[in-house]
């Protein structure tokens, strides 16, 4: 079930109305384990194979914890759940990678495993990798912590799939608060707003933008210059509205059942530095990257050539977790080495005008997310090719066509003016959680309900859920 699905909204519709049923019967101690339930149900509608999956997972990896928590060779066990789940991650998602790697490097014709990579793998284990390293370093203890609050934890449906990436210290107490239970209007019309405009988001905008990228990306061998810019912004704009919905709607869901997960996301592309774009941009994969990677091998403890280096390494993990292909790999090469020149340019105190910093940094941003996008490198050289004029300037008279056939607009004028326009929305308005603090009299309550049931007529007419590009990774 897709977020942007008619039968996830009545999948949300149900829940929520039995989770708060429980607490007007005074069973509200069946709230942990009626959400438990309900997050496997969720995961289960995508391939109720891999329930058991999930199910070991949190199962070892709690009684890993409690082992690190309690016993004297803790050294021993946290190494033990570290290699379990980047055992678990590389066996279903780089499988594969690996072997064609080998391929391809040793002439081989080793065969591919074609393994499916389970939903929201790489999400679960980078949390629950985070549970273990805070209880070794004595951040968290996880004495009197119950089994059923910790599978509510890893499982809890809203972020379960693509994130945000929760911490156990953000979550557990609110599972375990009485409050969490009772009926607060307010969250239930932030979460309704919230909850629509990511649905718009995503079906109006990100699915509008997707024919356009899928065709200048897969279909068309050559892009002149034009075509390329339109392919590339049009990509961007699509991960953002795409990604950034997605979180817009996983928090306004959990709002419903009174839980407050982090934003994801505060304008990313109206950022002036590399580093303040990925302050910006995913926030809690920036944390989880921060705190349990950048920082475990130095940070910026050890100068500054050493600095550098801790930082190329974070974004290679990145960029590898994001996805089993070199093209990943690159992509966060990309974006350490942006890093690097960032982190050296501020040791010297260079300064630069404040519009250029902001053009600098969102043309390698969309000219990395090409690559994040490109299914192999010849894909990449193709927009090379484009940017460095050798097949033309102007709009080419086939990918004119193409735009206007694919979108289903009358006009190449229309698609121009909505890139245009989708552009401005992410460069100049306010973020969501901006308009949510202000969400506070009774007529943008009212206003509130007016866009979820606009929202949801035209996910009715348009009657189209696709997947969130987030999911693959």
């Amino acid at each position: 079930m897709v977020f942007s699905s008619i039968e996830f909204i009545i999948f949300l519709f149900v829940v929520v109305n039995i989770y708060y049923l429980l607490n007007y019967l005074k069973l509200s101690q069946y709230n942990f384990l009626f959400l438990f339930l309900a997050s496997l149900f969720f995961y289960g509608s995508w391939n109720d194979k891999y329930i058991f999956l999930i199910l070991g997972s949190l199962l070892v990896n709690f009684y890993i914890g409690k082992a690190v928590s309690c016993l004297k060779f803790k050294k021993f066990f946290i190494w033990i759940g570290i290699l379990f789940n980047v055992g678990l991650l590389g066996y279903f998602k780089y499988t594969d990678f690996f072997i064609q790697t080998i391929n391809d490097v040793a002439h081989y014709t080793l065969p591919l495993q074609h393994i499916v990579l389970p939903i929201g793998i790489s999400f679960f284990t980078f949390q629950q990798i985070a549970y273990l390293a805070d209880i070794y370093t004595g951040k968290h203890n996880s004495e009197g912590e119950g089994i059923l609050s910790y599978s509510l934890f890893v499982t809890f449906f809203p972020q379960l799939v693509a994130g945000p990436i929760v911490h156990h210290t953000e979550m557990i107490p609110q599972f375990e608060n009485e409050l969490t239970y009772k009926v607060d209007w307010k969250n239930i019309y932030n979460g309704i707003f919230l909850f629509s405009i990511g649905l718009f988001k995503k079906v109006m905008i990100a699915d509008s933008l997707s024919s356009i990228v899928g065709m200048s990306f897969d279909q068309i061998p050559v892009l002149s210059f034009v075509d390329a810019v339109i392919a590339s912004l049009s990509y961007t704009l699509q991960l953002y509205f795409d990604f950034s919905g997605y979180s817009d709607m996983a928090v306004g869901i959990a709002l419903l059942f009174n839980i407050h997960l982090p934003w994801n996301f505060n304008s990313p592309y109206q950022s002036r530095s590399i580093q303040e774009f990925w302050r910006r941009w995913h926030i809690t994969l920036s944390r989880w990257l921060a705190q349990y990677i950048y920082i475990y091998i130095g940070g910026n403890r050890k100068g500054l050539v050493r600095t550098c280096i801790n930082l190329f390494i974070t974004f290679l993990v990145g960029g590898l977790w994001h996805g089993a292909a070199w093209t990943f790999v690159l992509w966060g090469a990309l974006h350490g080495l942006a890093l690097v020149v960032h982190r050296i340019w501020k040791h010297f105190s260079f300064k630069i005008n404040t519009y250029l910093a902001w053009f600098l940094t969102f043309a390698f941003v969309n000219f990395s997310w090409i690559v994040f996008r490109a299914q192999d490198f010849k894909a990449i050289d193709k927009f090379l090719d484009a940017f460095c004029l050798e097949n033309g300037f102007g709009l080419s008279s086939t990918y004119s066509v193409l735009l206007r056939t694919v979108t289903g607009m009358p006009s190449k004028g229309i698609v121009l003016i909505f890139i245009a326009v989708c552009l401005f929305l992410t460069l100049f308005f306010k973020n969501s959680q901006f308009y949510l603090s202000k969400s506070n009299s009774k007529l943008l309550y009212s206003l509130q309900l007016i866009c979820f049931s606009i929202s949801i007529i035209f996910t009715i007419i348009i009657n189209k859920s696709s997947e969130f590009l987030y999911f693959q990774f």
